[in-house]
This record gives structure tokens, C-alpha cells and sequence, in this order.
């Protein structure tokens, strides 16, 4: 293996240059903001966390888990998700607040990946979780959040698809019952979105005709509030039923919530999280060909940590959204430069103070001579005995220069 160079660094990381970090605080900032204005509340977990709690409970594969040893030998990993973490404080030192709980965050995550997949090994994420309520006005509260903090994070053109994981549990069991191995395939493909796949893996099965047509009529289930009644036409199921009428339930909210025109329902959507037992979403922008949000239910999960309690919420994919969608502009006003000769530093460094506390940027540079000075040759204006003003186009918005005349 050969040794990295001074300015290598590994596979998967990046570094954030002033110009995109400014893009990401201020995505940041206004998406805390509005989930804030929601009810929810900020909250910080650790980077590491134990592999056989987070590690085990979180549905990243162990393959895409970064692991590590402490120096008493305990396996620890870099959190792959923000789910599982919070719901081990949940269960632990907010076990006994009254539920519901609003809780949101905003967080670097880490996942192993294929250096030559070109995908990114750490990553921000900004998301909530709603804690402790199950019902259909909750599962719409998060896809309306989601939708008011995409616009927030300047995501001006987006699609919510909303699917349940029950209706395809339920549907592919009345379809092909028994055959589990058969059902992970077609959900595997589904996943991936690849239904040209779908149709002829469904064409090579030693299935019924009517069997066959039943498996892909669900490649027809995406649509409005009307995909509820042609969704119940093709089920006896009372999961994949009780499924479509949910769905239909949190669409009346969203339509309450005036956002129906965001949404579309999707009944090949599983989600891409093995802890989804609900409702499932992912918002897509105009922009790129992948998600920049996903979400859903996990009722489960909690459990794990020993509270058996219902949960579901949704993650900003942060980094998409600075690297592919136009949104918010960061837009840095000009600083100020402020100049001066040691005689004056005083004076000069008074100045930048005040400027300072009134909330503008100030940048300052020791002149050795007067001749040094960076304004030569623009317009002046004499603010007092030692001090000149001038205006530039460009790198500064003014230019202060505390000395003494020629």
C-alpha cells in the first residue's frame, strides 16, 4: 500500500470550502427554524456510539458501518443514521416526558461506501422525529413539516411520493403466499426502482396469468386520492386494506394541510430502511434524478431500546441539496476594510469594534507606510484629520485608512 500524500484524503470525505458552507448554515439555520415554529426540539447526540446498541438497532448493513475499538477493546461505530440514536435517548433520559415528543437535528452521519461508487462516506443530514403518537394526523404532520422545510431550504420545485410498507407486505402475501424468498426479490427490485426489471422478473416466474397481472398492476398504483379505491379493488388483504385506507387518511390531513398538490401516492414505495413499518415518503427535487428527503414510520424500533412506543419522521438529505439543487444563494455582504499606520492602530482598531458590534464585517491591516495603501488611485473622502473614506467595487464595501497626511 503506498503512503497518501500531504494533501490526500480518504475516500468518501470532503472538504467544505467558505463559499459551500455558507450555502449549508444558512440551509441549516432556516430548516431548524421552521421545524423549530412545529414545536420540535433541537437535540445533539454523539458522533460514536456502542455497536451493540446504535450499531445493531441502526438498519445500515454491517458492511457500511464505520467500526472502531475503544482502548478497553468495545466496539464502537460512527452513527450511520440519526434515528437510532435518538430513539436510544428517548427510551433512556427522556423516558419519562409525556408524549408526544418533537425532536429535531442536524448532524453529520457516516456510511461506508464503494470508492468507485463516487458516493459520499460522510454526510449532513437535517431531520425530526415525532415520538409517541401513531396516528394518521401524525404521519401527515411529518410530510407536511418535510414539504415546509424543502421550501425552506430553498427547494422551490418537488414531488412527495408517499407508499405504505403493509399494502406490498400484504398484496405480495395474498398473491404468492408462502413464498418469502420470492416476495424479497420483487421488494428488492421494487427498492431500486428498476420496473422494467420488475416486469421480467414477473415474466420469467412459474406463475398464473391472473397472478402475473396482479403483480404488475401494482406498477399502475401511483397517482392522487384515487389510487386509494383502485388499490382496494385488487386486495382482499385486511393488511394491505388497512394500509390503502391509512394512506388515504393522511391525504385528507395534507389536503387540511393545503400541500396535497405536492403529493402523489406510490404503492411500489418501500422505503429504503429496514425498520419501516408504516407509511414510507421520499421528496424528489426537479433538479436531480434522487431523493433529497425520505421518511416514514418505524414503531418498532423503540422497542429495541425497551420502549415499546410508535414513532416516525423524515431526513433532509443536507448535501444534496447544496451540491445539486439552485436554492438558497449565500449571499455574504462586502466586508470592510479598515487600514492603518502603528500610530494609529488605536484609533483604527476602535473603529473596527463599533463597526463590529453594529453587526458588519470588518477586515484589518497594519500599513508600514502610508504608501502601502490599498485604495491608491480610488475616490476619497476625508472623514476627519487622520482618516480617509472611499468606496470599492469588488472585494470591499468601504475602505477606512487611519494615518497621517503625506
Amino acid at each position: 500500500m503506498t503512503k497518501p500524500k500531504g494533501f490526500e484524503k480518504p475516500a468518501g470525505v470532503r472538504d467544505y470550502l467558505p463559499h459551500v458552507v455558507d450555502k449549508l448554515r444558512r440551509i441549516e439555520h432556516k430548516v431548524l427554524e421552521c421545524m423549530s415554529s412545529w414545536g420540535y426540539r433541537q437535540i445533539i447526540t454523539p458522533s460514536m456510539e456502542y455497536y451493540d446498541t446504535v450499531g445493531v438497532a441502526s438498519s445500515t448493513s454491517d458492511q457500511k458501518l464505520f467500526k472502531l475499538l475503544n482502548n478497553r477493546g468495545t466496539t464502537l461505530v460512527l452513527r450511520s443514521d440519526m434515528t437510532a440514536p435518538i430513539a436510544r435517548v428517548v427510551s433512556s433520559m427522556l423516558k419519562d416526558e409525556k408524549l408526544p415528543l418533537r425532536l429535531s437535528y442536524h448532524a453529520n452521519v457516516f456510511r461506508a461506501i464503494e470508492e468507485e461508487a463516487g458516493r459520499e462516506a460522510e454526510f449532513f443530514q437535517t431531520g425530526v422525529e415525532l415520538v409517541g403518537d401513531d396516528s394518521p394526523e401524525a404521519d401527515a404532520e411529518v410530510v407536511a413539516l418535510a414539504i415546509s422545510s424543502l421550501q425552506a431550504a430553498g427547494v422551490a420545485s418537488f414531488k412527495i411520493a408517499m407508499g405504505h410498507v403493509g399494502f406490498l407486505n400484504g398484496l405480495l402475501g395474498e398473491i404468492i403466499p408462502g413464498e418469502v424468498d420470492l416476495q424479497e426479490e420483487l421488494k428488492a427490485v421494487l427498492l431500486k426502482r428498476d420496473y422494467v426489471g420488475y416486469r421480467e422478473k414477473i415474466e420469467g416466474l412459474s406463475l398464473s396469468s391472473e397472478q402475473k397481472e396482479r403483480l404488475e398492476s401494482i406498477l399502475r398504483l401511483r397517482g392522487g386520492k384515487e389510487i386509494g379505491e383502485r388499490a382496494e379493488s385488487l386486495i382482499s388483504s385486511e393488511e394491505a386494506r388497512n394500509s390503502v385506507q391509512h394512506l388515504c387518511a393522511v391525504w385528507e390531513v395534507l389536503e387540511a394541510y393545503g400541500v396535497s398538490e405536492h403529493v402523489l401516492i406510490d404503492l411500489t414505495m418501500l422505503g429504503d430502511f429496514s425498520y419501516y413499518t408504516g407509511m414510507t415518503f421520499e421528496g424528489y427535487a426537479s433538479e436531480l434524478g434522487f431523493p433529497v428527503c425520505s421518511g416514514g414510520r418505524y414503531d418498532k424500533l423503540l422497542k429495541q431500546f425497551g420502549k415499546d412506543i410508535p414513532a416516525t419522521g423524515f431526513a433532509i438529505k443536507t448535501n444534496r441539496i447544496i451540491d445539486g439543487v439552485q436554492g438558497i444563494r449565500a449571499e455574504q455582504p462586502l466586508p470592510v476594510l479598515i487600514e492603518y499606520t502603528k500610530e494609529h492602530r488605536v484609533e483604527a482598531l476602535s473603529q473596527a469594534l463599533q463597526l463590529r458590534t453594529e453587526g458588519r464585517t470588518v477586515v484589518t491591516r497594519l500599513m508600514q507606510r502610508v504608501e502601502d495603501r490599498y485604495h491608491q488611485g480610488v475616490d476619497t473622502n476625508e472623514q476627519g484629520n487622520n482618516c480617509a473614506v472611499s468606496t470599492l467595487q469588488g472585494k470591499y464595501e468601504k475602505v477606512y485608512t487611519y494615518s497621517s497626511p503625506i
